[in-house]
Parts: C-alpha cells; sequence; structure tokens
C-alpha cells in the first residue's frame, strides 16, 4: 500500500535547527560546523570526551544533568555534566595505574550500568581505544573480537565474566586486565573491582594532547566471509556526531534524549552516548530491555521529548495496538525517529495514530560513523523512504562497470547502489589489519555501502535491500560465516548455510540449513541439540532461530555454498544464474 506524504501541520514548540533543508545543504561546510566545539585547551587536538563532557563544564554547564540511569529494578542516578568530569577523570587515572598507554584497546562487557559510560568517556579521556560489546553475545563472537582487536583491557560484571569470559582468558594473552564493576569473583591474577582501582582515584585529569585523526573507537560489524570487519573510527567523528545531533534528531539544550540502543552496538555508542552529550542534553539510559508498557512509563515520567529508537520494537508496540497508550501523557514527546533497518511505512504512520507524531525514519552505517541520510523535522515525510541526505553529505545512486569503475545513475526510480562522496569526519578510517579490503569500499572518490536503493524524482532515497548476503536482524548485522562456522563445530556437522528469512518482528531471523556427517541422523532432538550449540556460542541475539536438514547444500564448483540458491529456493524466488552450480545439484 502507499501512502501519502506526511506534511508538517503542526508547528513545534521549538524552531527546528533544520527548518529550510535545500538552504542548509547550499550554505553548509564541515569547517564552518566544527567552530562550534572547543577542541583541547591550547590548541591540544580534539578528543571526544572533551567535546562529550569537559567542554560543558568548563562554559558553565556542570549542574545539568547528563545521564539519567533507571535500573531495572528501581533505582534511578543521576549524574550532572560535573558528575561525569569527575568520574571519568578517575577511569581514565586507573588506566594509567595499570600501566595502559594511549592506543591500547579496552573493551567493554556489560549492560547498560553507568559504569559503561564512565569507562568508555574516561577511556577516551586516556586516548586508548574503546570497543563496547554487546552483553547478549556468546564466548565465540567476544573472544573473536578480542582476539581481532588485541584487546588488554575488560570492563565486565562479575557474573558476564564468569559466565562468558573466565574460560576464555588462556585463549587471550594479550588480556592483561579485567576490572568488574562488582565483586571480584576469584583472587585471579589481573581482576581488579571498580572501587579498589576507580574509587580512589583523582577526580582531576588534564587530557593529553589528541590528533583528531587517532583511533578511538573501534565497531566490529560483520560480513559475509571470514570474521568480522573491525571499523576504525577516529576522534575527528565526534563533529558528525554533533551535526547529526542537531540536524536529523533536532536536539536542543533543553531536550531530553533517550536512545533505546544498546551501546553494543555502534547506534547505542554514537547516538546514546556521544551525539546527546556532544550536543548538552539530558540522556535518559533505561537499563531494562523492551517492554512496552514500562517504555510508555518512561516516556511519561521523564518527560522524553526526543525519542529514537528501532523499527523491530516499533512493530511490537503496533501489535499492542494504540489502546496501550491510553491516558500516557506523552505531552512532552515531539520528535520521534527510527534506525536499524528499513522502517515500513504502516508503522510511520502508525505513530501518528498512536503517538500523534510520525516515525523520521533514517539510514547509517557502522561505517558511515553517523547517520548519512535523513527524514528531518522540518521536512514532509515519504512513509517508507530513508529521507534526503545529511547536509555536507553528497550521495547517489551508482551502478558498477565491468571496467572497475562506477557511473551515476541520475533518472529517478532506478535501483542501484548507494554510494557517498568520500570523506566525512565520521567516515570509518580502515577496516582493523585489512587495507585491501577497506581500499576495495571505494571506487572513483564513492564510498560504496553495498546497499541497493533508488532515488526518486524529489530526492528521497529509499531503501531496496542488501547487495550481500548479511542479515539483518533487529537492526543488528549479522554474518553468516560466524553462524556457520559455531554449528560446524558440533560433531554431527558436516557442512552449514545460513541466511535470513523474512519475519514479521525482527525483519528478518537466522535460518540454517545443515548437512549431516555420516552415521549421524536428521530427528528433532538434534534440531534442538543444534540450536542449543549455537545458542550457547554465539548468544540468542546471533544464533539461528530455525535449523532443517538437507543431504546436500548447493555449491558453486570451487565449493562454495550458494546462500543465494538456498534463499531463493526457501522463498520460492527466482534461482538466477546456476552455471557454476555443481550438477548434481542443478534442479
Amino acid at each position: 500500500m502507499v501512502h501519502a506524504p506526511i506534511h508538517k501541520t503542526v508547528v513545534p514548540a521549538s524552531k527546528p535547527n533544520l527548518s529550510d533543508y535545500d538552504a542548509t545543504v547550499a550554505g553548509f561546510s564541515w569547517q564552518e560546523a566544527e567552530r562550534q566545539l572547543d577542541g583541547l585547551p591550547g590548541g591540544a587536538g580534539l578528543n571526544i570526551a572533551h567535546e562529550a563532557v569537559d567542554r560543558h563544564v568548563l562554559h558553565g554547564r556542570g549542574h545539568k544533568t547528563a545521564i539519567r540511569w533507571l535500573g531495572k529494578s528501581g533505582e534511578r542516578r543521576e549524574f550532572s555534566y560535573l558528575d561525569l568530569a569527575r568520574a571519568t577523570n578517575q577511569f581514565a587515572h586507573a588506566l594509567e595505574h595499570l600501566g595502559v598507554r594511549p592506543g591500547e584497546r579496552v573493551f567493554i562487557l556489560m549492560g547498560r550500568l553507568p559504569e559503561l559510560y564512565v569507562a568508555l568517556l574516561g577511556a577516551l579521556k586516556a586516548r586508548c581505544v574503546v570497543t563496547p560489546l554487546f552483553s547478549a553475545f556468546g564466548p565465540e563472537p567476544i573472544a573473536t573480537r578480542a582476539e581481532m582487536g588485541d584487546a588488554r583491557v575488560l570492563v565486565t560484571t562479575p557474573e558476564l565474566y564468569q559466565r562468558k569470559v573466565q574460560d576464555l582468558r588462556e585463549r587471550l594473552p594479550g588480556l592483561r586486565h579485567v576490572i568488574v564493576a562488582g565483586a571480584v569473583p576469584s583472587d585471579e591474577g589481573g581482576v581488579h573491582p571498580w572501587g579498589a582501582l576507580v574509587s580512589p582515584a583523582s577526580t582531576t585529569y588534564t587530557i593529553a594532547p589528541t590528533d583528531p585523526e587517532s583511533m578511538a573507537l573501534l565497531h566490529f560489524t560483520s560480513g559475509t566471509t571470514g570474521r568480522p570487519k573491525g571499523a576504525v573510527h577516529v576522534h575527528a567523528a565526534v563533529l558528525a556526531h554533533m551535526v547529526t545531533g542537531r540536524y536529523a534528531l533536532d536536539l536542543h539544550d533543553d531536550d531530553v534524549f533517550w536512545c533505546t540502543a544498546d551501546p553494543g552496538w555502534v547506534t547505542g555508542t554514537s547516538y546514546g552516548i556521544i551525539a546527546p552529550l556532544v550536543c548538552g542534553v539530558t540522556n535518559v539510559v533505561v537499563e531494562a530491555e523492551f517492554d512496552a508498557q514500562t517504555w510508555y512509563g518512561v516516556l511519561e515520567r521523564e518527560r522524553v521529548s526526543i525519542w529514537y529508537t528501532a523499527p523491530t520494537a516499533i512493530r511490537m508496540m503496533m501489535k499492542l495496538g494504540a489502546e496501550a497508550l491510553k491516558g500516557v501523557d506523552l505531552s512532552a514527546l515531539r520528535f520521534m525517529a527510527s534506525v536499524g533497518e528499513p522502517l515500513n511505512p504502516e508503522a510511520v504512520v502508525w505513530g501518528l495514530e498512536a503517538f500523534g507524531l510520525p516515525f523520521h525514519d533514517n539510514w547509517w552505517q557502522t561505517e558511515t560513523g553517523g547517520i548519512m541520510v535523513s527524514n528531518y523535522l522540518a521536512m514532509d515525510i515519504r512513509p517508507g523512504s530513508m529521507g534526503k541526505p545529511l547536509p555536507g553529505i553528497v550521495a547517489a545512486v551508482v551502478r558498477r562497470t565491468g571496467s572497475g569503475h562506477v557511473e551515476a545513475i541520475t533518472a529517478p526510480d532506478v535501483d542501484g547502489e548507494l554510494a557517498l562522496r568520500a570523506p566525512w569526519p565520521s567516515m570509518m578510517r580502515g577496516y582493523l589489519h585489512e587495507d585491501e579490503r577497506y581500499r576495495k569500499c571505494f571506487v572513483d572518490g564513492w564510498y560504496l555501502t553495498g546497499d541497493l536503493v533508488r532515488r526518486d524524482a524529489e530526492g528521497y532515497y529509499w531503501f531496496v535491500g542488501r547487495a550481500d548476503d548479511v542479515i539483518k536482524s533487529s537492526g543488528h548485522l549479522i554474518g553468516p560465516f560466524e553462524v556457520e562456522s559455531a554449528l560446524m563445530e558440533h560433531p554431527a556437522v558436516a557442512e552449514a548455510g545460513v541466511i535470513g528469512i523474512p519475519d514479521p518482528m525482527a525483519g528478518e531471523v537466522v535460518k540454517a540449513f545443515v548437512a549431516l556427517k555420516p552415521g549421524h541422523e536428521a530427528s528433532e532432538a538434534l534440531r534442538r541439540e543444534l540450536l542449543g550449540h549455537a545458542r550457547k556460542r554465539l548468544g540468542a541475539a546471533v544464533a539461528p532461530k530455525q535449523i532443517d536438514f538437507r543431504d546436500n547444500l548447493p555449491k558453486t564448483r570451487s565449493g562454495k555454498i550458494m546462500r543465494r540458491l538456498l534463499k531463493a529456493r526457501e522463498l520460492g524466488l527466482p534461482e538466477g544464474d546456476l552455471s557454476t552450480l555443481e550438477s548434481d545439484e542443478k534442479k
């Protein structure tokens, strides 16, 4: 069903930061935007944590609430910008006390606890490189990322350490220190209680000169083959976090902002921590996982004005219906945005029915570091569209030519690959240890996103699909290779092929096809055993939800499993070119 554009006839309480899209695009420059940041005192460079925290204290805003934390058991803690500055200073000192040097990698594995936010910003002050990990990961994804990233410090909780990390220590000889937010589970060497290490440290700290191009964040994103990719981001990215916070999310100084994403994913770092703090707003952090009535209570009680959430959560709320919102006071709410996967048009329109506001979809990737295409507050929404490029970002729809170049598709409503003109401040500066893979992302000065889109006559972009096999489930990218590898560890499995299949709530869920070794018979008991094995190794967010047994999996003559063909047969789609398929697999 095609939905008519939603025109902005309601005058917002405050003037949008981006009130005239075309005029803003025409007059925008990154150099001018950078004047809104301070930089380190004395011209000593640019540091994300200084812009997110210390800058506000220096400008007399230290009393303002920076983080309002709501625990899942009813606890409540508030940190002013001054509180956050002091706590992050203590953590920076703690790292230096341990002998951790600038550039070394600090990994964080925990739920949305206050210590996560303090550790991330404190490590950036110490000029370490930070990698937040999703707390629902199983041991294998944790170990893989820690090995690839050369983790030297891990910040976690006693429960997560004992359940997921302790048995990995021999596999991770470079992991010298574990900082535990809670009681130390044992007298194991290199394990430090937060209270004894961080709390006594000085609350004053001077950030050393920081090159804006020095590595600050290492985010892992899934690929179709091999191990995850480590996308390198630098301190200069904070400029894009600020600009997107102002333009795409319309953050004003007096806003109360809530991003529901976990910091273990790039959205939860860029927009659950950095952007709102850089923009000086009050950032609500909710420890508990999704529950519609709890969330509605947070919106009401905390007087949330800007809400950034995910399509999966929106679809779950839609299932409950607008009736669940009756009697909830949402008068403070003025802007709602969505990210992670395409937001179906019905969800945009449902926002008007349920909340009195539409959801504004936007698009970006781990590699882009920040929002690149968005539906802005003052702009008409075309339900189902990604929106228009951010000021300062040049986008195009291109096709790859046979000569190793790309050509622009200028006609409207023609499918092609989304390309962004490089560079921009939050653009990844590399894939860790994979220079050639990184170089292949850029052709003729364009970053090729791997996402297929079309652009209509008015300049709105529309998502069509991925150009590769990466599975997007509940906004999380899942690499099929990682799932296949875990399944292959089971003694009964000879081969495994993994695809994403449509799901009304998650967008896609992981489905695996398994061929068994001789001596093993397919059965419901074995299916359950494999599902449990995968869940234990990978965690619930990554593990397959369904497993089918096959005598053989379709492969190319070179032995590569054809996921494309598995998906086509599963969904009844055209099978396409079968010229490379092994002859005994052809139908």
